[in-house]
Formats: C-alpha cells, sequence, structure tokens
C-alpha cells in the first residue's frame, strides 16, 4: 500500500501534487480526463473546502467533497 498518497481533498491551499489514482464511475472518470485530471498530472490546491478549487494545467476546476474524494494524489516532497 502507498502511504504517502492523499484525497485530493487533503492537500492544504498552495501544495502541489502528482495525481496517482482516480476512482469513481467510468463516466465521471472519463469527464475528469477531459477536464485535465488524469493520473500523472501535476495539479495545485488553490482553495480548501467543499467545492475545492484546484489549478490544472492551464485552467482551474472546483470539485465538491464527494468528487474530490475518488482522486487520490502524491505531495510534492513525498518519499
Amino acid at each position: 500500500m502507498n502511504f504517502d498518497l492523499l484525497p485530493l481533498e487533503c492537500l492544504r491551499p498552495g501544495e502541489w501534487a502528482e495525481v496517482r489514482d482516480v476512482s469513481g464511475e467510468p463516466d465521471w472518470i472519463g469527464r475528469l480526463a477531459e477536464l485535465g485530471v488524469r493520473i500523472g498530472v501535476r495539479i495545485q490546491m488553490l482553495r480548501g473546502g467543499s467545492p475545492c478549487l484546484i489549478q490544472v494545467g492551464g485552467g482551474r476546476l472546483s470539485l465538491r467533497g464527494e468528487q474530490s474524494v475518488g482522486v487520490l494524489v502524491r505531495p510534492e516532497g513525498a518519499v
């Protein structure tokens, strides 16, 4: 098990991370991929809470808590 992975909602504002897993309904996983949230992508938490606001590539995306819990990330600096 990878103990350095966290749900997206656990990131603090300003923190960068790499998406390591996306789980949920296949349609939702596909929609997130279309929006840029897929394995290997670097993201930044801009505002925590529900909804949270993240930076993905050149855009920003807002996700509610139940939407962000299926996104597992590895914070920068985690070994």
